[in-house]
């Protein structure tokens, strides 16, 4: 399948759709804590996104179909967690929400892993790790540059931390379809992989484990993603457009403080 590229009008849509993902997550920033089952963050999210008049992406896409608004990933399970009634928030925990908008017929793509009350310095400090190998990701990205560039720069990020990059899962091109071309890997050698153009959308999204990158898939729902060893693992995802000399984070608002931190 051929990469495409966007055009101006089909770039607005798919900010329109990211700034509704956007105000999603900033939404939920209040809800996630101690106590809340991840069913109700899915119906949380579910009606603040047909309070938008748009549809969640992920709702009965795949085989078998995602049951649910969003993937929920709590502690050890590093994406696709589907989310359940008796699965409740602990002080402590880390939670990777993933969630995608489908909007006037473009879809938008982010997660982020939330921190749950008080968290350890190791949990703080791996989630941190892995915003960081992102922007280290995206500010290779310009017209012209590869996709090797981004994948090598996440790459030696996290792996000169001491952590683990998931090998199975990766990014990819996003717009009328929420999977598109280039596949967008974690790991990666500069100069490699498909050349980025101005207008071309694409979702990176670091999947990073403290212990060791091997994972399996839990056949209790065929979805949720779950580290091998047990070790904490961590999501960091946003859909961007390629600039002619840059980027445009399309799933952020102005406003956004980790961005800013990263970007300012």
């Amino acid at each position: 399948m051929a990469i495409k590229i966007k055009t101006d009008v089909e770039i607005n849509l798919m900010r329109e759709s990211g700034h509704i993902l956007a105000n999603v997550f900033k939404d939920l920033e209040d809800i996630v804590k101690p106590g809340v089952s991840t069913k109700e963050l899915d119906k949380f999210v579910y009606d603040r996104i047909r309070k938008y008049n748009a549809k969640p992406s992920f709702k009965g896409y795949g085989n078998p179909p995602f049951p649910a608004s969003i993937c929920s990933s709590v502690n050890d399970a590093v994406i696709h967690g589907v989310p359940k009634k008796d699965q409740i928030l602990q002080d402590g925990d880390i939670i990777g929400i993933d969630i995608g908008v489908y909007y006037k017929g473009y879809h938008s793509d982010r997660a982020f892993t939330f921190m749950v009350g008080n968290v350890s310095d190791e949990a703080r400090n791996l989630i941190e790790k892995t915003q960081e190998s992102f922007f280290n990701g995206i500010k290779t990205i310009k017209n012209g540059s590869h996709v090797g560039d981004i994948s090598n720069a996440i790459q030696n990020t996290i792996e000169s931390a001491g952590y683990s990059l998931v090998r199975e899962f990766q990014g990819h091109g996003v717009g009328a379809n929420l999977h598109e071309e280039p596949n967008v890997p974690n790991r990666g050698k500069k100069g490699t992989g498909a050349i980025l153009k101005t207008n071309m959308v694409i979702a990176i999204e670091p999947m990073v484990n403290i212990g060791k990158p091997n994972i399996y898939i839990d056949d209790s729902d065929d979805w949720t993603v779950i580290t091998m060893d047990g070790s904490l693992s961590a999501h960091y995802e946003h859909t961007v457009a390629v600039r002619e000399d840059g980027f445009e984070i399309l799933t952020a608002l102005e406003d956004d403080p980790i961005v800013n931190k990263y970007l300012s």
